[in-house]
């Protein structure tokens, strides 16, 4: 599948198709040169501590030492100390660059198109993923998929900061698998048992999602995916925007930032 290398005006009936068919589409670079530098910029800032933001209101949670994801620490609100080895921060649509990434028209037209026009749309996370230079932990075969919530989110748009390759642990995603619905709908993580894995994500069905610097791709929520290690000397730095409708209400009765609509 070839990768689109400037940014769509729109997406034509063919790429919705392919989206519908594989649920995942390619939609090329989405910020300019100098946009991704200063998002560069502002996530190692933030990671470093020198950051203009309220800390107390992102998630930050440390890589593994060992890579695996069991070993993981919840991490929680708040700063751990200056390092660029955070795995997660959540919460980003506080910063204003990084809102205006998720403000861009593409995405709005997406969003219309799977929630319907004009519908109004709210952010359930915003996030910065990381899997720093020789490091990094891998992430386990999933769905995007929750148990706390009236409605499911359908799509999140997945834009890489840095080049996201094989070497470097882009997402691996098994094309079609979107249309089996969510097959863990009584667990709100959506990681797959062993059974499911070899059922349903054979190495050669799979497929890699590999993104120069600046490019995004919009992915299903039910799209089995998962993504390895980083075995290389650059990071794979990367923002998840995962867009849901706005009237979508969690367990606890809270709703989300609003992005789009009245």
């Amino acid at each position: 599948m070839q990768t689109i290398q400037t940014q769509l005006a729109q997406i034509t009936d063919e790429q919705w198709a392919q989206y519908e068919e594989t649920g995942y589409l390619k939609l090329g670079s989405v910020v300019t040169d100098s946009e991704l530098a200063a998002l560069r910029q502002r996530i190692d800032d933030i990671m470093l501590g020198t950051a203009p933001v309220n800390y107390d209101k992102l998630y930050m949670q440390l890589d593994s030492e060992s890579g695996a994801y069991e070993s993981l620490e919840y991490g929680g609100n708040g700063w751990k100390g200056p390092t660029l080895k955070y795995r997660k921060i959540q919460d980003l649509e506080a910063d204003p660059l990084f809102l205006k990434l998720m403000e861009k028209p593409l995405f709005r037209e997406i969003c219309d198109r799977v929630y319907g026009v004009d519908s109004p749309i709210s952010c359930f996370r915003a996030m910065f993923m990381n899997k720093p230079a020789m490091s990094g932990t891998l992430l386990p075969w999933h769905q995007d998929a929750w148990t706390d919530l009236d409605r499911q989110p359908l799509i999140t748009l997945w834009t890489a900061l840095d080049p996201a390759t094989v070497s470097n642990g882009c997402v691996q995603v098994v094309p079609g698998t979107h249309k089996l619905g969510r097959v863990n709908p009584e667990h709100g993580s959506g990681f797959l048992n062993d059974d499911q894995i070899a059922e349903y994500c054979k190495e050669e069905a799979s497929e890699y999602v590999e993104l120069e610097a600046g490019e995004s791709v919009l992915l299903h929520n039910w799209l089995m995916h998962r993504s390895d290690v980083n075995r290389t000397n650059i990071p794979r730095r990367a923002f998840s925007v995962c867009y849901m409708d706005a009237n979508t209400v969690s367990a606890g009765g809270s709703k989300f930032t609003k992005l789009f609509g009245a």
